[in-house]
């Protein structure tokens, strides 16, 4: 052997030891996570993180108890703490962790606290005082929060649009009608338009005011409302309209209106789970039914007071409340990481999971749905623990995966109902939304109600990668009618930078890999330029440390590429979708993977500050705080499989 051979054999054997080493310490992680994830499974077999949004919901369940006179000190010292803590370094409070200042989130933030009792003049209280004023005082805050300083006397009635209670018996056909609009849009305006209706004004025991807060007396503002367009300029002037003709609309229909929203509102009151299961409909719900004079101990009153306190977290001295909880979405999830990571879908651990799953599955009852898809037979799963009127589409195809996947045979027929009830959810451009079809009606974003931009659910990327992921996983090819029109919308959707806006989660990474592993369970060719471009947008936005992240500030056009630090569930989704689109052997991947060997972790759970997910684009931000324990593990499980398969992609849907 001659000395070049012997420098080879050298090198080569290096480099064995070396990626033997490797490979030790990912089986090592791995491991480690996923003993750690199995130990959070509670006993009836699903996993219940945290979900946190920002200061807004603690904030206004503190003025609903000032509301209502029922202020539990204890607690509300303890979610005053967490308020304090998450204050930002602008003075204000912003929509997610290090994000800029936000006027709505600090106005009640701000508002909550000195109900609480924080002096004014303490430091922290000097601070947001003066970045409201700053930033134009809290007549710039949005319509949500109007609404709520006029039920607290600190805005005029004028400040907020005209909604009035007869929307209720408006026709099908009309421009706006409640079947027009998202889920959750309907369930916070149908309880919205009582109170509008009846004018309460809050208890407000210790008569705290924020009149420090407006540039402008409140009562002399004349410019509560934006400028966002000729649309909504148009609509502003049938506000005003409305506004001068409301006070004679006839008794009859009006009772009758109050009469239908009721009825709405007790069918979907969903026991202690809440209307609409979350937050600001269940608050809007309990308001309503102290308008029409239920009792305290009324049980739909009771069911709804019950299922706001169901959502306050307390941990380490501070506490908050969280806007609805996610057990469904994170249970379907930590499966698919769990059997990604070698955990046998016959496993005591994994069949009490998915026990639970299909015990949760909507067979009975058709919601809301309905009206688009009448002849649809029932199939789907909620977000929540309970939300029968509303299951979500995304949820219901991540189940049918994590129930096929561990599927003996078992669990056959809930799969065949999710499969056809998902594949009947389709909307008429090939795409998915999230709980409703064909939910399109742009022009109502316009409206003055609408300021936050989210009334409607239109289809989406993210949602529809997932259906076609789940589709094809069962056993449809791309042939098939429904993939191949949900295929044609993803390429449609497409971004100029090749990759995919993340509705519901931060943002285009989240996006891009959603699409690229529907592409590659429907046997897309992975070099096809559409493919190859998206490939080339997660290479170029890998960090410097091998990591990948994205702020909340991306859903804005000026701040579209910005990123504050890497996270470690933001550079999972990076490297699944690198590894759907046949990358697992580049030298991105394995960077991507040392990132996360390197990462702090505590046991499942790797740390994470950074909000990862998303309620509304640009309004309302969501840290899912199983985020960072299930994904991880998955893109590891996932790397050292394909890997150790000699395989460049994965079977599943997702």
């Amino acid at each position: 052997m001659n000395n070049v051979q012997e420098r080879i054999l050298v090198q080569d054997t290096a480099s064995a030891r070396d990626d033997e080493s490797s490979m030790a310490r990912l089986d090592e992680a791995i491991g480690d996570a996923l003993t750690g994830l199995k130990a959070l499974q509670q006993a009836e077999g699903d996993w219940r993180f945290e979900l946190e949004a920002d200061a807004t919901i603690p904030s206004e369940y503190i003025m609903l108890k000032h509301y209502f006179d029922e202020i539990d000190q204890a607690l509300e010292g303890r979610i005053g703490i967490y308020l304090r803590d998450i204050q930002g370094d602008h003075g204000g409070w912003p929509l997610y962790h290090d994000g800029d200042f936000n006027m709505s989130a600090t106005v009640k933030a701000y508002y909550a606290l000195k109900l609480i009792g924080d002096s004014p003049d303490a430091p922290h209280m000097k601070r947001a005082h003066e970045a409201v004023l700053a930033h134009g005082g809290a007549a710039k805050s949005n319509v949500f929060t109007r609404i709520t300083l006029a039920l607290f006397g600190q805005v005029p009635w004028r400040a907020v649009p005209v909604m009035p209670i007869e929307i209720m018996l408006l026709p099908s056909w009309f421009p706006f009608h409640l079947d027009k609009v998202s889920y959750w849009s309907r369930v916070v305006i149908v309880p919205l338009l009582m109170v509008q209706t009846f004018r309460p004004k809050a208890c407000n025991p210790r008569d705290v005011n924020i009149r420090e807060l407006f540039v402008t007396p409140p009562e002399e503002e004349r410019n509560y409302f934006a400028d966002r367009g000729p649309l909504a300029r148009a609509f502003l002037a049938i506000d005003r309209i409305l506004r001068l003709v409301e006070p004679m609309f006839p008794k009859a229909p009006r009772e009758k209106a109050l009469k239908r929203a009721e009825e709405f509102i007790l069918e979907r009151l969903n026991g202690e789970h809440g209307l609409g299961a979350i937050y600001p409909a269940m608050a809007n719900s309990l308001m309503a039914f102290d308008c029409l004079g239920y009792a305290k101990d009324h049980p739909a009153r009771a069911a709804a007071a019950k299922s706001i306190d169901n959502l306050i977290e307390i941990r380490n001295g501070h506490a908050y409340c969280q806007p609805c909880v996610s057990p469904l979405w994170d249970t379907c999830l930590a499966t698919h990481a769990m059997m990604e990571a070698g955990e046998s879908g016959d496993s005591p651990s994994m069949q009490a999971a998915m026990d639970w799953l299909k015990d949760r599955q909507i067979l009975d009852l058709k919601g809301d749905w309905a009206v688009k898809r009448p002849d649809l037979e029932p199939g789907g799963w909620a977000f929540q623990y309970e939300n029968a009127h509303y299951p979500d589409i995304d949820d219901s195809a991540v189940v049918v995966m994590a129930l096929d996947r561990a599927n003996g045979g078992q669990h056959d027929d809930a799969i065949d109902r999710g499969v056809d009830w998902v594949e009947g959810m389709q909307s008429a451009n090939g795409g998915w939304g999230a709980f409703d079809v064909d939910n399109v009606h742009t022009y109502l974003n316009a409206i003055p109600f609408a300021d936050h931009g989210a009334l409607l659910d239109p289809p989406t990327a993210d949602v529809t990668a997932r259906c076609i992921g789940m589709l094809c996983q069962c056993g449809f090819d791309r042939d098939h009618p429904a993939v191949a029109r949900g295929l044609a919308f993803l390429r449609r959707v497409q971004e100029d930078d090749g990759s995919w806006h993340g509705r519901w989660g931060t943002n285009y990474i989240y996006g891009t890999w959603s699409v690229l592993n529907a592409f590659n369970v429907a046997e897309e060719d992975l070099d096809l330029p559409h493919i190859r471009k998206a490939v080339d947008w997660l290479v170029n936005r890998q960090h410097e440390g091998g990591g990948w992240g994205e702020d909340g500030s991306s859903y804005f056009p000026e701040t579209r590429g910005y990123s504050k630090a890497s996270t470690p569930s933001q550079t999972a989704w990076a490297l699944l979708g690198l590894m759907a689109a046949g990358e697992v052997d580049s030298n991105v991947a394995s960077r991507g993977v040392e990132y996360l060997l390197d990462a702090p972790r505590d046991g499942a759970r790797w740390d994470e500050e950074h909000y990862t997910a998303v309620g509304f684009p640009r309004v309302f931000y969501l840290k899912y705080h199983g985020y960072s324990a299930y994904f991880p593990l998955w893109a590891l499980a996932r790397y050292r499989n394909l890997r150790k398969g000699n395989r460049l992609t994965s079977a599943y849907g997702m």
